[in-house]
């Protein structure tokens, strides 16, 4: 009786001891947390430039003004794109792999956009002679608007959007560019309108048949600024948003 009993006694603790062993880690799997996301970070703080300057250095030009929580070109003193106090602006910071999101509206007739993985370089005069661009138009007014790859939510002379999501002329609209590791994704009022593969033979055909075929840098670049362009129109801009991926 005796030898049986330690036996019972014997193989209780062991079976407890490992009952005890696997609760332990059970309970060590779970308290395992998740990394955290990426913040999301504000690159227009609505009250001031920081964090911006004019493509090719120096102060935002006086064209380019803050009122009322936007950023907007104020076009009343301007003779056309690129001239006066204006000129596109670009972040003091490069991005590479990100989530964008940002607010605009465009004024009756009015043209701009807004592009990314802007190389700032002495060789290049114009930010979109290296980024591409997500177009920013009054499709009702622009006389740009005819071409179908030049309309508002359009990647710029290279893809037309699935469909056509903008507000008239004075409306706000929410965009976002999305670009993961060559993925990229346009969104405009909610709907994905364009979707891609950044640096693939595909890609380059692409821009091989369009206006940017003679210009070497364009597309290129996997890092870069984004610029807020100046085409000589009333434009405004509000909670730029950015999330690095």
């Amino acid at each position: 009786m005796k030898k049986s009993y330690w036996i019972m006694t014997l193989a209780a603790g062991l079976m407890i001891g490992c009952s005890g062993q696997k609760t332990e880690e059970t309970e060590n799997t779970e308290v395992v947390a998740e990394a955290p996301a990426e913040e999301w970070i504000s690159l227009f703080d609505g009250q001031t430039f920081s964090g911006w300057h004019k493509y090719g250095g120096g102060e935002v030009g006086k064209a380019w003004k803050v009122a009322d929580g936007t950023l907007y070109l104020d076009a009343a003193n301007k003779d056309g794109w690129q001239t006066g106090d204006g000129g596109d602006i670009v972040t003091d910071e490069e991005f590479e792999n990100f989530h964008l999101k940002y607010e605009w509206k465009i004024a009756p007739n009015g043209n701009s956009g807004v592009i990314f993985f802007v190389h700032e370089s002495p060789e290049y005069d114009y930010c979109w002679q290296t980024g591409p661009e997500m177009q920013v138009l009054d499709n009702e007014g622009h006389p740009d608007a005819k071409i179908i790859s030049h309309r508002a939510g359009d990647l710029y002379d290279l893809i037309v959007s699935k469909e056509e999501t903008v507000k008239p002329a004075g409306e706000w609209n929410q965009a976002e560019i999305i670009a993961d590791n060559g993925n990229l994704t346009l969104v405009l009022n909610g709907v994905n309108v364009v979707e891609t593969t950044m640096w693939t033979p595909e890609w380059e055909a692409l821009i091989a048949d369009s206006k940017f075929k003679d210009m070497p840098g364009f597309g290129k670049y996997k890092k870069g600024r984004i610029a807020l362009q100046d085409h000589g129109d009333v434009v405004h801009y509000r909670n730029i948003m950015l999330k690095k991926l």
